[in-house]
């Protein structure tokens, strides 16, 4: 993939309008990037370590060995912040567990790339041959520059992501507090303290209380 390319690949990427087609398009890209035959992305959420696009069902299996076995070098290029290299994995030492099995998936070469935004670890991305590969310094070169560019393209799209989440939170306790001002002839401090009373006082959350709210234009019973 040559400087023309990527400037592509990164403009495709940053105009992707969610998190889920983000990681398509990142996938497909990462393919072609080292002619592999198939590529997947991990993703670190709420502390676990979830399959978040392949290419392929086997790359979903291979992803459930290294989880269930507890190695493997998407995990580890997360553990450990760095990129790991498998040019054989039935006869690789470092994972003995899983190497064998995901051999026995057909996969016989992996290359992991750690994905991150500054010091957060967002997860990984792992290129996979079918076929006994020597990924060499070019193509290591390659990965890393790639994963640099989807690491920006999914921290973006997830904060944008999680802005509107705050926004539409922030919108919905609006018209909650609206309701109840208007209901009761409460002032917008006093409408607000009520929610956030009766959001501690039966432990659900405030979005979650200005959703009943809104829908049924009251507040529900107390368990």
């Amino acid at each position: 993939m040559d400087s023309a390319e990527f400037a592509e690949m990164a403009l495709s990427l940053q105009v992707e309008p969610d998190l889920a087609e983000t990681l398509d398009t990142v996938i497909d890209y990462a393919r072609d990037c080292l002619a592999c035959d198939h590529a997947g992305v991990h993703l670190v959420h709420n502390r676990e370590i979830e399959t978040a696009a392949a290419t392929d069902p086997i790359i979903e299996a291979a992803d459930r060995l290294q989880t269930e076995l507890g190695e493997g070098p998407c995990l580890q290029a997360i553990w450990d912040e760095e990129t790991f290299v498998v040019g054989d994995t039935a006869c690789d030492p470092r994972w003995p567990l899983f190497g064998p099995k995901v051999a026995a998936l057909g996969l016989r070469s992996i290359l992991s790339v750690r994905l991150h935004s500054g010091d957060q670890t967002l997860g990984a991305i792992n290129f996979y041959c079918t076929d006994v590969r020597v990924f060499d310094r070019d193509d290591i070169a390659m990965a890393q520059i790639f994963a640099q560019h989807a690491s920006v393209a999914l921290a973006t799209v997830k904060r944008e992501e999680g802005l509107r989440i705050a926004i539409d939170s922030r919108h919905l306790i609006g018209q909650a507090q609206g309701i109840l001002m208007e209901r009761f002839s409460l002032s917008a401090d006093k409408a607000f303290a009520v929610l956030r009373r009766y959001s501690q006082d039966n432990n659900i959350k405030l979005r979650a209380l200005a959703e009943e709210v809104v829908r049924p234009r009251e507040l529900p019973p107390p368990d």
